[in-house]
């Protein structure tokens, strides 16, 4: 049979272990991709609307509580008479484009079920190819491009979406509710900005799209 000094220490040693683990376990939690960023301010002004050009800003796009929600038919007209771009409603992030440090955007999104073939935010602007990146909404899953998976389970349910762009090492790194996604090489230097909302996919996409977006912010380094 034990003493009872053993089994204090029995006890003693679980509790430090648990101590241990947890205290191992909220050190990881609390690390967050925007530690070591500053936030830069943005102006209301700064938020560009593109829409399509036949329709007026609340036939596609709503704000209401702190939370905007975007909107557009697969038929729809592009942005401007002239272009040849597929159908979009997206804010364009203008004053604080760049062209060198580390950049951040984020962001937290919801897609509603039936929603797919659709990019919900974009890195625009590239030495190789129009954007450096393009996440998009296909059946449910969060893809770089058509291609590449970067999360899964996305419909009807907000997710916290972070993409840095490290210029000078040409990497994009996507973290999806805190946890690392995706790491890629960029498209090269040029003048670069962030967009956000809907914007059909070259192909494949559904005749309703939507997105919601909350909590809009970029930071740098």
């Amino acid at each position: 049979m034990a003493s009872g000094c053993s089994k204090n220490l029995v006890v003693l040693m679980v509790v430090v272990l648990s101590f241990s683990i947890n205290g191992f376990q909220n050190q990881f939690c609390l690390a967050d991709p925007t530690d070591g960023f500053q936030q830069v301010a943005i102006s209301s002004n700064e938020l560009v609307l593109q829409k399509p050009y036949d329709q007026p800003t609340q036939n596609r796009y709503r704000s209401q509580d702190g939370v905007e929600k975007f909107w557009v038919y697969n038929n729809d007209k592009p942005f401007k008479p002239d272009s040849p771009t597929r159908p979009r409603t997206e804010i364009r992030i203008r004053g604080h484009d760049y062209s060198s440090g580390v950049w951040q955007f984020e962001g937290t999104a919801y897609v509603p079920k039936g929603t797919s073939g659709v990019t919900i935010m974009q890195v625009f602007g590239g030495a190789s190819q129009a954007t450096t990146l393009q996440l998009r909404v296909y059946n449910g899953e969060l893809r770089y491009y058509s291609n590449r998976f970067v999360a899964s389970n996305i419909y009807d349910r907000w997710f916290r979406v972070n993409v840095i762009h490290d210029v000078e090492q040409g990497k994009v790194t996507v973290f999806i509710d805190g946890a690392q996604k995706l790491v890629v090489d960029d498209k090269g230097r040029a003048t670069i900005y962030f967009k956000y909302g809907v914007y059909a996919a070259p192909e494949g996409s559904s005749n309703y799209m939507e997105s919601r977006w909350r909590g809009v912010k970029i930071f740098k380094k």
